[in-house]
């Protein structure tokens, strides 16, 4: 079976996922534990790492039946037909967030300019170049990806 991409109404994703598991078809949303900050508080949340997206594993014939739950938008499609996700991708996924990303830093050890290579989380074995270091994070800009990413340490 595939594992396909629906799209769901904005912050419905939870909920979707679980009526799709009580009606019986295998699903996965992906959550991430955030501390959320309000005026007079603090709270950890879980919220979806993928806005709007959960993923569902269904044979072909069987994928309209998602439309039987309240707050599924349509099916994510790639090149005119349902993308597809491969089971390593989805495992992918699950591993990354049952790693641990976090890592002691010392501010001390670098410098704006250093090239470095990552050690753990998903960004592993990625050589980056520290272009900011504060009293709370790093930004970092990842040459192979070509991307910035900010990292926040205690």
């Amino acid at each position: 079976m595939n594992w396909y991409v629906i799209y769901t109404k904005p912050k419905w994703e939870k909920k979707v996922a679980e009526k799709l598991t009580q009606i019986g078809i295998e699903c996965y949303c992906p959550l991430i534990t955030k501390v959320q900050q309000w005026s007079d508080r603090k709270k950890k949340v879980e919220m979806p790492l993928f806005n709007s997206y959960v993923f569902v594993q269904l044979p072909e014939i069987e994928r309209n039946t998602v439309f039987q739950i309240a707050g599924v938008v349509r099916y994510l499609f790639w090149l005119g037909k349902p993308a597809i996700v491969r089971d390593e991708e989805i495992n992918i996924i699950k591993n990354s967030l049952k790693s641990s990303n976090t890592a002691d830093i010392s501010v001390t050890s670098f410098r704006v300019g250093d090239k470095i290579k990552l050690e753990s989380g998903a960004f592993n074995n990625q050589s980056a170049i520290v272009q900011e270091v504060s009293n709370t994070y790093y930004i970092l800009f990842l040459e192979s990806l070509g991307c910035v990413l900010k990292i926040k340490y205690k």
